[in-house]
């Protein structure tokens, strides 16, 4: 299966344009995902779309003859093939699509839900009662919180032991912290916790030594610093941790070999703000109101849909788990106005 999928680079794609201007008919679709999951699950899940994708548009009046599924280099990436038509459809955390989205360029289609939490305080403390955190699929929420989360490291459970006696942790505090994010339009790994840190402190992550401010390759990529003690926190939406749980404790290949559970390992330092759940989003140079709303409808029909994949594995066994790669549980249609409170955080933290 994993051969069936081609992973091309953004830049490779934006050579090529997937609908020639000027045609009546657009014959091929290109759906884009960013890399905030590790490589392999990632691959893994969004090999099965083209086809799933594909039939569901069938059932809707739109035959392609190819529907290609590529992972971005980058959220950026994503974000620029999208504005430039290069992308069809991209899977966007909803400061990316802030970012981008001028008002013609790209459109919000879709708003994920997820099961809300079993832990859903502002109080950081509240999170560290070393229980898993679980959801429920029968409430579902168009919202999260990014969380600081505090490694193995020394420094980090100096500062946990800080949070979790009841003090609080000073801008001073953090000077001499290595801190993993995501990339600069990551809602939960950089945008909202630089924002919580201005309303905190008066300062942002920019603000801090360069070199302990530490890009991570997804929320794989925090979670295996976390565990080596590479950083000291790591920020990321609030139910990363369940995703890695696994991992955390595994001494197979890519597991990173703890021998406590990541529950007991790891502590809540910070906690945002909600923020609106991640985007399908939809570049207008390609996909008109009609087909949009095709789009729409399908991912809608698919997210729902319980019948058995072709060739299952454990973790993707029927066909609305493949949207387990994003912890998607479901889907509403969105409005643009929806993100001008993305808009406004990364106004504040980017410029």
């Amino acid at each position: 299966m994993f051969k069936k999928v081609t992973l091309l680079f953004v830049f490779f794609a934006m050579v090529f344009s997937l609908a020639a201007c000027g045609e009546e008919e657009k014959t091929n679709l290109s759906v884009f995902f960013v890399p905030s999951r590790d490589n392999a699950t990632l691959v893994q899940g969004i090999s099965y779309l083209p086809a799933l994708l594909k039939a569901e548009l069938a059932e809707l009046g739109y035959n392609f003859e190819t529907v290609s599924v590529y992972v971005g280099t980058s959220y950026e990436a994503v974000g620029t093939a999208l504005d430039a038509g290069t992308a069809d459809i991209g899977f966007i955390p909803g400061g990316t699509y802030a970012v981008y989205a001028d008002g013609s360029n790209m459109d919000v289609a879709l708003t994920a839900t997820r099961g809300g939490l079993s832990k859903d305080s502002a109080v950081a403390k509240d999170w560290n009662d070393g229980e898993a955190t679980t959801s429920d699929p029968d409430y579902q929420v168009m919202y999260y919180r990014s969380l600081g989360i505090a490694g193995v490291s020394a420094k980090g459970r100096a500062l946990a032991d800080i949070i979790n006696g009841g003090g609080e942790i000073t801008w001073e505090d953090l000077q001499d912290v290595k801190i993993g994010v995501q990339s600069v339009t990551s809602s939960a790994g950089r945008v909202y916790p630089s924002l919580l840190f201005n309303e905190l402190y008066g300062h942002t992550l920019d603000d801090l030594p360069a070199e302990n401010v530490i890009l991570v390759s997804g929320y794989g990529g925090a979670a295996a610093a976390l565990a080596s003690g590479q950083v000291d926190i790591a920020f990321g939406y609030a139910d990363f941790r369940r995703d890695y749980a696994d991992e955390w404790i595994s001494t197979d290949e890519g597991g990173y070999g703890r021998t406590l559970t990541i529950w007991d390992e790891t502590d809540v330092v910070f906690v945002t703000d909600g923020i609106y759940n991640e985007t399908i989003t939809v570049s207008k140079k390609t996909v008109d109101d009609d087909l949009q709303a095709a789009i729409e409808q399908a991912f809608i029909n698919l997210v729902n849909d319980t019948t058995a994949l072709t060739n299952p594995t454990d973790y993707f066994a029927v066909v609305k788990d493949i949207f387990k790669v994003y912890s998607h549980e479901g889907y509403v249609r969105a409005d643009d106005s929806d993100y001008d409170g993305a808009r406004a955080a990364n106004a504040l933290i980017n410029g």
